[in-house]
């Protein structure tokens, strides 16, 4: 059971290390094919895509198969098109493999949520979910920094490479620790698809999607804020990187024990109030060279620890159809990636600065703990 989820932290690993190192090189990869950093945004947007499009659909449709032979499915996949994103060779062809190696992003995790709570003591699913996004923290502890340095220090596409040995690593996981489990559910296509009548469910997932934007805004533009705000040294970024990463390993626990201590919702409420908070500050704190190093750990604690309340507060609204709402989940974080990039990017692609970002962070944030208040509102009037 132990080794069950270690193969699915592998996975989160792999699929933590593909979705954000392109944040650590985003410069060097602009360079490469001739484009300007907010144009090579648009490689963030195009694996968030991915997410959005293959997790309801590949979800609901493998539904029906068992759940072990999924994830197996969803790692070669995964392996198969972040290894040939190594050789791309321009625009065009490198945002297609993004795309096409985010699609079975979601329907790991959303798969692997139902998974990891089912494969933990009674009481202990929280942390069983924990465990898994472990991956996806040690990612960026010890991944994106490992990859942002093979990026800057010899090619981009020697990052993709390291996804690529992740994702068969995962692979050998999954077929030879993952115990077989049975299809996830056993109601049609159509059957699944009714929890999108329920109106809370749709709050959550515009929750996720605001609210988580917040850090995207940040995190998408931090080489670029380290270097042309802090005036640090580009090889700052690598360690800037680690200390998010550090950051994030401590949060996701941080978020395990919120969600054992309070509900699952108001836990999403403490920390977006938290993000917002942490976003303005950064605004003047960028500036200093120690202090945005600092802020960089503190918004990184803070960001993961949403991650495992979330995905509770989903799964539970999502009754008779966990796993596709899980997914939901996944979706809903990488529209918030896309945008968040987008709408950060618009600013200083106006000029106003990479300071502009964490101000459309905190904005989104504040959206996310209005859409909660909503949700609290109408959970007391029921």
């Amino acid at each position: 059971m132990n080794k069950a989820l270690l193969s699915l932290a592998i996975g989160g690993f792999g699929i933590g290390l593909t979705e954000f190192v392109i944040m650590g090189i985003l410069p060097d990869v602009a360079t490469a094919f001739n484009v300007s950093i907010p144009i090579a945004g648009h490689f963030i947007s195009a694996y968030a895509l991915g997410v959005v499009v293959g997790a309801p659909t590949i979800t609901a449709f493998g539904s029906k198969f068992p759940s072990n032979k999924m994830l197996l499915g969803l790692m070669v996949w995964f392996t198969v098109f972040n290894t040939l994103s190594a050789f791309a060779t321009g625009y065009n062809s490198f945002i297609i493999l993004r795309f096409l190696s985010g699609l079975p992003h979601g329907a790991f995790f959303g798969i692997g949520a139902v998974v990891a709570g089912k494969l933990s003591k009674p009481g202990k699913e929280a942390q069983g979910i924990a465990i898994m996004f472990c991956g996806l923290t040690f990612a960026n502890l010890l991944g994106v920094p490992l990859g942002t340095y093979l990026g800057k220090n010899f090619s981009w596409s020697v990052s993709f490479l390291l996804v690529g040995l992740v994702g068969i690593m995962a692979v050998l996981g999954v077929k030879f620790w993952m115990p077989f489990l049975k299809n996830s559910s056993d109601k049609s296509f159509l059957e699944e698809f009714k929890i999108f009548k329920r109106t809370e469910l749709w709050l959550i997932v515009l929750l996720t999607t605001i609210g988580t934007g917040g850090f995207f805004a940040w995190y998408s533009y931090i080489a670029p804020l380290i270097t042309e705000v802090a005036h640090h040294t580009e090889d700052i970024v690598t360690y800037a990187m680690i200390l998010a990463g550090l950051g994030m390993v401590i949060g996701n626990f941080v978020g395990a024990k919120l969600a054992e201590k309070f509900s699952s919702l108001y836990a999403v409420t403490i920390v977006l109030i938290m993000m917002a908070i942490c976003l303005i500050i950064n605004t003047y704190a960028a500036h200093d060279k120690i202090m945005v190093l600092v802020m960089t750990f503190i918004i990184g604690v803070v960001a993961f620890s949403i991650s495992t309340p979330i995905q509770l507060l989903i799964i539970k609204a999502s009754k008779g159809s966990e796993t596709l709402g899980s997914s939901l989940n996944q979706s809903a974080f990488n529209i918030g990636n896309a945008s968040g990039a987008y709408f950060a990017g618009l600013p200083i692609a106006m000029g106003y600065g990479y300071t502009s970002a964490d101000w459309v962070g905190a904005a989104m944030a504040g959206t996310g703990i209005l859409l909660a208040g909503i949700i609290i509102l109408i959970r007391k009037h029921k």
